[in-house]
């Protein structure tokens, strides 16, 4: 079998896995496969050998996307000249396409392609978009200067941009869930070495975002735009030949239904089911008799195990059969794809809990950029960009996840005799806390700041981005994780890419915060919260709320936690 088919192959371990210690066995027990669609062998396929490749896909993806995001509204007004409110609604409307599209990319994957022909698909139209922006920076004034070739040179950067928007719609959702395929979930000291893989594709992530607002951002003021894109095209490029060289390497999942349609079943075979009666014994409910995976049947949500109460096919209800007389499944459903509906809602509420955080992180480049210009950017004879303590939050993570994979791990293991050290949900609680103490710092620096009229050093923001850089390996890496443990087999790209669209979710929220701030506060002729001159106004106040938001969002991410039941799979 070709590798482009490696994930549409039969599940040849049906059984869930049990966990058995290193050297149990020779093949994995979670049901992969090789690129021959043979049982994958442990001893040459998967874990680090193959997560290596994966991951530096992920490093060349974040190189490219922060080496735009980061300097974007500067090449729109400075380059295209547009204005500064035009610029900044055509850049927030870019990044959101970028976190909009895995969702399409995480379906195909999920459904049709699996992951790794998804992310060998979409990568090359990501390299395209790069070298679509790459030739439009080379474009001579003489053709740029009239009004058509500024029209055709705004069309050549929109097409790049948008290029790399599908392109990213494959590549994000993918590397991540892909990564974590490669650890065999029915070995002890693999599923030790997942967690670590979260950590470590968060620390290429960083990497890639610390040398885009460095290096890149410097070469795109100083050098030039077109001399960036090389670079970040022949980076992709390399590790896109890397990726492909790994074939053989890789650990494949396969593909099965459609997940959508799988869950849109459950709710209208539920819905259809409304008025009948629930069995008392769980087990007169429908499941299907053909060995596989299967999901006991859990109490929650029992509404929707309506979808599952078992209906007699018969031949005068011709549109409720199929053919050989099999009840529609979209009127009978089984067990498993009740059980896999019932995990999709539980995670919801973990999911609205983080949008809060990445509201907060929202601010390192909105409300935190605006505190460090009103105050002293000297830092001895160099003056320091505002926007450059954003480095800080990236050393921060890099620094932070080190220690805490190789330190406070195996610390917290034998505290807890959890192999992760701590779970999933502990995990995120902590960045939670911290998210909320860094908004409290950044208030009292604030309110420093207005009591000294602005001589103060921007250095205090520093413990800020730094605090939110170990909030981040904490709640970030924790969400993804979770998303990836906690989704039905089958729809673990696509939870995935529903994990990251909190990100967008927290920045729209953001937005919406700042416009409710400002017209509150501004009622009656008051400069409002966050005027113009800062001095002026009470930042302060703006960020004591987002901490006192922080503890409530705690209260309720505890409260959820604490009733979460993760997956029950038999």
């Amino acid at each position: 079998m070709e590798a482009a088919d490696e994930e549409r192959a039969p599940l040849l371990h049906p059984h869930p896995p049990l966990l058995q210690e290193e050297g149990d066995s020779e093949y994995t027990g979670d049901g992969s496969v090789d690129i021959n669609n043979q049982p994958a062998l442990k001893r040459s396929t998967g874990n680090w050998r193959a997560c290596f490749m994966i991951l530096g896909v992920e490093f060349s993806e974040n190189l490219a996307f922060y080496g735009i995001s980061k300097n974007l509204v500067t090449y729109l007004t400075k380059v295209l000249h547009e204005s500064k409110v035009n610029a900044a609604r055509n850049s927030s409307a870019w990044s959101g396409a970028c976190y909009l599209t895995p969702l399409f990319g995480a379906f195909l994957a999920d459904t049709y392609w699996g992951k790794y022909r998804t992310v060998l698909t979409f990568l090359p139209l990501y390299i395209l978009g790069l070298l679509t922006l790459m030739l439009s920076t080379s474009l001579p004034t003489s053709m740029t200067s009239s009004e058509a070739g500024h029209q055709l040179h705004s069309i050549a950067v929109y097409l790049g941009l948008y290029l790399v928007a599908f392109g990213n719609g494959g590549v994000k959702p993918c590397t991540s869930a892909f990564g974590a395929d490669q650890f065999d979930g029915g070995d002890t000291a693999e599923l030790r070495s997942k967690g670590s893989f979260f950590n470590w594709y968060t620390f290429m992530i960083n990497s890639g975002s610390l040398l885009a607002s460095t290096v890149l951002v410097w070469m795109q003021d100083n050098v030039g735009w077109g001399i960036s894109f090389v670079i970040v095209v022949v980076v992709m490029a390399f590790f896109l030949v890397v990726f492909l060289a790994g074939s053989r390497v890789y650990r494949y999942r396969p593909v099965g239904r459609s997940p959508l349609t799988g869950l849109s079943q459950v709710v209208v075979a539920a819905v259809r089911k409304w008025h009948l009666e629930l069995p008392e014994d769980s087990s007169l409910l429908h499941e299907t008799q053909v060995a596989g995976h299967r999901i006991k049947h859990t109490d929650e949500f029992r509404f929707f195990d309506k979808a599952a109460i078992s209906v007699v096919p018969s031949a005068s209800n011709g549109d409720e059969i199929i053919k050989g007389g099999t009840v529609s499944p979209w009127r009978q459903c089984t067990v498993t794809q009740v059980e896999e509906l019932k995990m999709v809602l539980r995670m919801c509420p973990i999911w609205a809990s983080l949008v809060l955080f990445f509201s907060v992180s929202a601010q390192m480049s909105s409300t935190l950029v605006e505190q460090a210009m009103a105050m002293d950017n000297r830092v001895g004879s160099f003056s320091v960009p505002p926007a450059s303590l954003s480095t800080f939050h990236s050393i921060g993570v890099l620094l932070w996840i080190p220690v805490y994979d190789t330190i406070l791990v195996p610390l917290a293991r034998r505290v807890t005799g959890n192999p992760k050290g701590i779970t999933q949900l502990q995990r995120i609680g902590v960045g939670l806390a911290l998210a909320a103490v860094m908004m409290a710092y950044s208030a009292l620096v604030e309110e420093r700041r207005r009591a000294r009229a602005g001589d103060m050093s921007i250095l205090w923001q520093v413990p800020a981005h730094v605090v939110h850089g170990v909030a981040v390996v904490f709640t970030s890496i924790g969400k993804s994780e979770f998303f990836y443990d906690q989704a039905p087999r089958g729809m673990r790209s696509l939870c995935t890419a529903i994990g990251q669209l909190g990100i967008a979710a927290g920045n729209y929220f953001s937005a919406f915060l700042l416009a409710v701030v400002a017209s509150a506060t501004t009622r009656g002729g008051a400069p409002g919260w966050i005027p113009d001159d800062l001095n002026k106004g009470h930042l302060d106040y703006f960020f004591w709320l987002m901490a006192s938001l922080l503890l409530l969002d705690l209260a309720f991410f505890v409260y959820c936690a604490r009733r979460y039941k993760g997956n029950m799979a038999a």
